[in-house]
């Protein structure tokens, strides 16, 4: 598993659950499990050394992320937040993040990035699942009835 990880350029904390108590207990209340190695990436446990479902997460970490927490403008026009019925409502920025960099705010509504039209808040995440680190895209979003445009970088 360490090779493994190093190869990946991953940073990494490993626990001796066999010399240290306490990481036994953490990864049993973590995993339920008592079969080592537990990986924990993300918050997704992968006991064993299951290599596909490794890359895969590590994978998602590697993707840049928006740092906000989105939902479809359409279910948050049917609670009176937003007039808009297409588009990724914006819940929460998370703090330092390239949202708060682009000046993002609760309550906008993201229209388009990288000059495509966002339908909803799983069309964001598939768009952003193909942005790469080092990426630059502009984004448009609403606030109010403003129509405002910024860039993203990750």
């Amino acid at each position: 598993m360490k090779e493994y990880l190093s190869r990946q350029s991953i940073p990494y904390r490993e626990v001796d659950v066999s010399r240290d108590p306490a990481g036994a207990q953490e990864m049993v209340r973590i995993s339920g499990q008592r079969g080592v190695p537990v990986t924990v990436i993300d918050g997704q446990v992968v006991v064993g050394f299951d290599r596909r479902r490794l890359d895969a997460l590590l994978a998602t970490l590697r993707r840049p992320r928006l740092g906000a927490a989105v939902a479809d403008a359409a279910d948050m026009a049917a609670k009176g937040r937003t007039s808009l019925t297409q588009g990724a409502y914006v819940g929460m920025v998370h703090p330092g993040s390239p949202a708060e960099r682009a000046g993002l705010q609760p309550g906008d509504v993201i229209i388009a990035l990288g000059g495509r039209p966002v339908s909803n808040a799983s069309a964001l995440e598939r768009m952003l699942a193909e942005a790469r680190p080092g990426t630059r895209l502009s984004l448009t979003f609403v606030r109010g009835s403003e129509r405002r445009a910024a860039e993203l970088e990750f």
